[in-house]
């Protein structure tokens, strides 16, 4: 990686190679504003691992600007102290400390800020929704000092770089675009109006922190809605605002309408926004960061090598592995622990009110999920090659204990090879290739194509036993249900090139909407059939918006509300919401109703008087998440 790995400079700032950290919401900020010490070690590791560049995340500049309790905050000098922690522990750690600042303008709510969100229009937020109250004239210049009072703390706080957050939907992004932007006055109407509050911005900010510390700016480029940004309206907006004392650009996507574009689910081809990136760099002639689903750094190298950017943002993949600059550089990409872009980050965000990683259990659990070499040694034994099995695995071993894999299937990765079947979910094999990678640096002893069994315990005799059996398909108990005509899922992503036939898919989850697409894709017509009112409500937000996209720009019919009452040799008879009986044809029957736990040894090896202990599916059908995470925790512990 010839370009990667070059020094740089923005303005004063001297960078010693091209990747950046964005900023990301890490949620480990408390209800207050204060930062912790789980906040200053999340920051630490990521600047550790070796990027040229940390940005914190984005710090409201105005209580009203918060879009959540858990939101960093630097409109008031008691901030200042924790946010020194920081930055001093960013440039310790060899990294150039930079911070990002920000207003939520509309896309916030009442519930987190106590009163009505502000916004330049009285149009309400899309996602969000609910009354808005428009800006005055003198709330704008009000707000520009806000933005250059943060600019100053922040220097205070030691950071070297300034971004301001002009994307994604937020306030500045808000002022910019004609989507959210209609007003009559001086801050709205044509492009020099529209790009008013954000130029007057960056001039305050100038004329505060001088001319010596570079400010980035940060935009979405192209907003993929009606009166939405384009590349080539970004490119106007950004000459002004160059000229006013921008000194870097961060080229992002979409707002509150088009969050997919936000942050990129599997289903986005890597390095989406570069082109983007590309057209600015060639007009403006200042430093470009590229941003968007660049989670490998051989096409960050290739990206800085057509020119497309002089900096390269990789935000998930450092949450996934803090460490993936430094074992680039050492040529170590096997070693990578890649983001695969399922979009847990963001649902955990979401629904749990917190960060997590499918692949990485240690994302905000840093000091918790400290390694720890074992005590005493022990002979453990380990059951089941699926992704619990595997972790648990190369964690034990990694912390001295003898380690024996057992997996009947000649392959390991267990439900995650089937996973990663379809075109849209290879980058599941890097995970497998991860893992498999850690259990052989480890020394784990690999028994693969060997179905272990009681005997097999006896005669390995291990000090512990830990069950990673995973789980079975759950037939639904009806008439037919045996016929030549049903398969299960794994039988469909078994790698090869499915047979086209007339398909009926039982389960409308996530499972079921991968095969119906997946055969939909290959040229069989296909009807899912779902329980509940609704598919895939168990898929992330943004990646189920594509899915269902993508299934309907494929012809795959849906019938929710529907319950499987008996197999036929020619197709199924369903019955409705309000009762009687539907046969719709089909020359094949996929079962995608859930699975059951495969806990048989359980009871069996429980009674041996062995330790014994059971994670994943085999425990309870979850999530593959949950079991690395139950992995990871079992291997620290034992």
């Amino acid at each position: 990686m010839d370009h990667l790995f070059t020094p740089f400079r923005i303005k004063g700032c001297e960078l010693k190679n091209r990747i950046v950290m964005p900023g990301l919401a890490s949620f480990l900020i408390e209800d207050d504003g204060s930062i912790t010490e789980r906040t200053i070690e999340h920051y630490r590791l990521r600047a550790a691992g070796g990027p040229a560049m940390v940005i914190m995340e984005a710090c409201a500049v105005s209580p009203e600007g918060i879009v959540s309790p858990h939101q960093a905050r630097i409109y008031d000098d008691r901030f200042i102290d924790g946010l020194s922690k920081i930055a001093r522990t960013m440039k310790e750690e060899g990294a150039v400390p930079a911070v990002q600042i920000h207003h939520g303008g509309r896309q916030t709510s009442v519930k987190v800020i106590k009163r009505k969100p502000v916004a330049p229009s009285p149009l309400p937020c899309p996602a969000i929704r609910g009354e808005v109250e428009p800006l005055s004239t003198e709330e704008i210049k009000e707000l520009i000092v806000k933005f250059g009072d943060a600019a100053e703390r922040a220097v205070d706080a030691g950071f070297e770089l300034i971004e301001i957050h002009g994307a994604h939907g937020y306030l500045v992004n808000q002022f910019l675009s004609r989507f959210s932007n209609i007003r009559r006055d001086e801050y709205g109407g044509d492009i020099e109006g529209r790009t008013r509050f954000a130029k007057e911005i960056v001039l305050e900010i100038r004329r505060r922190i001088g001319e010596h510390l570079p400010i980035s700016f940060k935009i979405s480029a192209q907003e993929f809605v009606k009166h939405g940004l384009t590349v080539e309206e970004s490119i106007e907006i950004l000459n002004i605002l160059v000229e006013a004392g921008v000194d870097a650009i961060q080229v992002s996507a979409g707002n509150d309408a088009t969050p997919e574009w936000i942050c990129q689910p599997m289903f986005m081809e890597k390095a989406c926004l570069a082109e983007s990136a590309g057209k600015i760099r060639e007009v403006l002639k200042i430093p470009v960061m590229a941003v968007g689903r660049i989670n490998d750094p051989l096409i960050a190298d290739r990206l800085i090598a057509q020119e497309k950017a002089d900096l390269i943002c990789i935000g998930r993949g450092l949450l996934a592995d803090p460490r993936l600059p430094i074992k680039a550089m050492e040529g170590r990409l096997d070693d990578i622990r890649s983001c695969i872009a399922c979009n847990t980050c963001m649902e955990s965000i979401f629904r749990r009110g917190r960060v997590e990683c499918l692949v990485n259990p240690m994302l905000g659990r840093e000091k918790e999920m400290a390694f720890h070499p074992a005590r005493e040694k022990k002979k453990v034994m380990v059951i089941g090659g699926g992704p619990g099995g595997l972790n648990v695995a190369w964690v034990a071993a990694k912390r001295g204990h003898e380690v024996y894999l057992y997996e009947k299937a000649p392959v390991l990765g267990g439900q995650l090879v089937f996973g990663s079947a379809t075109e849209f979910k290879k980058e599941i094999l890097n995970l497998i290739r991860f893992q498999k990678r850690q259990v052989e640096r480890f020394g784990v002893n690999i028994q693969i194509n060997h179905e272990a069994t009681v005997e097999t315990v006896k005669a390995l005799n291990p000090d512990v036993v830990i069950l990673a059996t995973g789980s079975l398909p759950a037939y639904p108990s009806v008439e037919g249900i045996q016929g030549s005509n049903v398969v299960t899922f794994m039988e469909v992503l078994n790698g090869r090139e499915p047979e086209k036939a007339e398909t009926v898919v039982i389960g409308g989850g996530p499972t079921g909407c991968e095969v119906a697409l997946h055969l939909a894709e290959h040229g069989s017509p296909v009807t899912i059939v779902e329980m509940l009112p609704k598919l895939g409500m168990r898929l992330e937000s943004m990646t189920r918006k594509i899915f269902l996209q993508k299934l309907k720009e494929n012809g795959v019919k849906v019938i929710t509300e529907a319950k499987l009452l008996r197999v036929a040799e020619n197709g199924v008879i369903l019955e409705g919401k309000e009762g009687g009986e539907t046969f719709i044809g089909a020359e094949r029957v996929v079962i995608a109703a859930g699975n059951r736990p495969d806990n048989r040894l359980y009871e069996q090896i429980k009674a041996l008087g062995y330790e014994i202990h059971q994670i994943g599916d085999c425990l309870e059908p979850r999530s593959a998440k949950a079991a690395i995470y139950e992995g990871a925790v079992l291997g620290r512990t034992i």
